[in-house]
């Protein structure tokens, strides 16, 4: 199994999930219960852990770089960002409702968790901090950091930052992502026992079809708006964004793909100096892909499971996924992870619910980096296009990782 990939495990584990539920005797989805239960307060443990790890890191980095050019990719980057997520929510709340509860009135409707079966036993494990003071914390240093290291000051907590971001990508890639399987797997063999999961099954196709149709029509959009600006032709653009569409697809990750992208970049005639310093900006960066999804996928869950939500709700977890999942793309599955924080704090999602918004994510993860990275390039053809083509980066830039 050490051969598959994750979203075939995670296939299997629905499967398995749902057949467990339908034909095991009660007491194993009780240990599979018990085992989401301690699972679930691991990753309530983690959650604050994460967001320092990745977003610490993330903006100390934005330390460094070349100035006004840096500040124009960054303030790019975000508003692309937002965009995506703003048409993501104005479509999911149009077609979801349509789709989703569709057999039933909300007057009517029970909340899924209440018909699910309690663990045998349960572990507390206390976070170290709350949601939100993780938050503050991670932008007070990596603000900090930024701040010194014009100063020739904070070396140490620059690579500090990094060494403990390792640390946390160490977490999720030898601990969660391995056992995230069997945690899905024990959500559908709950909610099958509860008589729910043939209601979730036939809304996770249709979000995934809406998905990445905006993934697509997102990047039309920003090729669209880069290469009228930039007087290209936009569909000698599209076919050059191929080969870097389709590597992010089998990577999972911007930063796998910065190489791919940078060629893809080049054939575009963006230059040199501006794609060496865009593209591998933007992999950490600029997320329309990943909000789009997180944003549909969040939308879709409190749908099913009865939550109500309101449009400053959701435009401020929009705004704060741009800040939270910065360098998180670089990691399969890390954007989610990065997320799972406000969707707490924010969006009150529940360890199951949680669970939902992982399975769902991840099995769009793949269209979502890829409509990242074509992104980048799109931005980089506009920055290209608003400073001249012989700008002088430092040498020292850390955007070359």
């Amino acid at each position: 199994m050490k051969k598959v990939g994750l979203i075939p495990k995670l296939i299997i584990a629905i499967v398995l999930g749902i057949l467990i539920g339908a034909y095991a005797p009660t007491i194993i989805v009780s240990i599979l219960a018990t085992f989401n239960s301690i699972f679930g307060n691991f990753l309530g443990f983690v959650i604050p852990l994460i967001i320092l790890g990745f977003v610490v890191a993330g903006i100390a980095d934005l330390g460094a770089g070349a100035g006004k050019l840096l500040g124009i990719t960054t303030a790019l980057a975000y508003g692309s960002t937002l965009i995506a997520g703003f048409i993501a929510y104005l479509t999911a709340t149009s077609l979801f409702p349509s789709f989703i509860h569709s057999s039933k009135t909300l007057e009517n409707a029970v909340n899924p968790e209440e018909k699910l079966l309690a663990p045998l036993f349960k572990i507390d494990m206390p976070p170290v901090m709350g949601v939100m003071a993780a938050l503050i914390l991670a932008f007070i240093l990596g603000l900090g950091i930024a701040a010194i290291k014009n100063e020739k000051l904070g070396d140490t907590l620059y690579k500090m930052s990094f060494e403990f971001q390792k640390i946390i990508e160490k977490v999720i890639s030898g601990i969660i992502i391995p056992l995230l399987p069997i945690h899905v797997g024990g959500i559908f063999a709950n909610m099958t026992h509860a008589g729910e999961v043939s209601r979730v099954l036939s809304v996770f196709w249709k979000v995934f079809l809406v998905v990445i149709t905006l993934h697509l029509i997102i990047i039309l959009f920003q090729f669209t708006i880069s290469c009228t600006i930039g007087k290209k032709n936009v569909f000698a653009c599209l076919k050059n964004q191929i080969p870097g569409y389709l590597t992010a697809i089998g990577t999972q990750s911007s930063a796998a793909t910065i190489p791919v992208n940078l060629k893809c970049a080049e054939n575009n005639g963006v230059s040199k100096a501006i794609r060496e310093f865009v593209v591998p900006l933007c992999a950490t960066i600029h997320l329309s892909g990943s909000t789009i999804t997180l944003t549909c996928c969040s939308i879709a869950v409190m749908l099913l499971n009865n939550v109500t939500f309101t449009l400053p709700q959701m435009l401020g977890f929009i705004m704060m996924l741009g800040v939270t999942m910065v360098a998180a793309p670089g990691v399969p599955g890390g954007a989610v992870m990065a997320a799972l924080g406000i969707l707490q704090s924010m969006l009150g999602f529940t360890e199951a619910q949680l669970g939902l918004m992982i399975a769902l994510y991840i099995t769009q993860d793949s269209f979502g980096t890829a409509c990242n990275v074509s992104g980048d390039n799109a931005i980089a053809i506009l920055v290209d296009k608003i400073y001249s083509k012989d700008i002088k980066l430092p040498n020292d830039s850390s955007f070359s990782k």
